[in-house]
């Protein structure tokens, strides 16, 4: 079974659309250059409408460690992501579970990342685009990542749902992760786009096992 992670929720109706149709986990943003940035106000309102067993997971691009514990103390969440250039130490200092976003380019050695954050639960490979950290909506060249990384891969860049199966089919991800895919604008999630990207993951993960 191929896990689902819906990114960049902002709003209330789209974190209970994304619940309802499937989703195994929901992402806030706390990078403030994002559109899909939201304010420890609004993260608070939505982890308290989530319902139960969905994992919450926090994005953080080169964020101190007195910000992130900032919104630890006002939002519950489950599993750290960190998008920028944060040491393997830094990562695992909160008492929670994290994942490393990777931006993936040509040179780019995924297996000598993967050892050296060993203690993350993922890694999270995304199109390296310069000057963005993520929610770009571009793709990579899925054929970089080799067979042999000692972590689960959480696929994210550019997927929607008429290039899902496939890259599930080419990589063989843990979990798939999509944010631009479906929106209707940025930060603005559409139902409909949720739940036919989930339901093609599912489909092929039903083919697959």
């Amino acid at each position: 079974m191929i896990r689902i992670k819906i990114c960049g929720i902002t709003r209330v109706e789209d974190a209970l659309a994304a619940a309802y149709s499937g989703a195994d986990a929901l992402g806030l943003v706390f990078y403030d250059k994002s559109p899909r940035y939201v304010t420890l106000k609004q993260a608070a309102l939505l982890a308290a409408a989530i319902p139960p067993f969905v994992t919450l997971v926090g994005l953080f691009v080169n964020a101190s460690a007195e910000a992130v514990q900032e919104v630890l103390q006002q939002v519950p969440l489950d599993v750290l992501q960190f998008h920028g250039e944060e040491e393997p130490k830094f990562c695992a200092q909160f008492d929670r579970s994290y994942l490393k976003a990777v931006r993936v380019k040509y040179g780019v050695d995924l297996v000598q990342c993967a050892a050296r954050y060993k203690d993350a639960q993922g890694l999270l490979l995304d199109a390296f685009i310069e000057g963005t950290h993520g929610g770009t909506g571009v793709s990579f060249d899925w054929t970089m990542i080799p067979q042999n990384l000692p972590l689960p891969v959480i696929l994210s860049g550019g997927l929607h749902v008429n290039n899902v199966a496939d890259a599930i089919k080419q990589v063989r991800p843990w979990a798939v992760d999509v944010s631009s895919g479906v929106e209707a604008a940025k930060g603005i999630k559409d139902a409909a786009k949720i739940a036919a990207f989930i339901n093609e993951v599912k489909k092929i993960g039903l083919q697959l096992s």
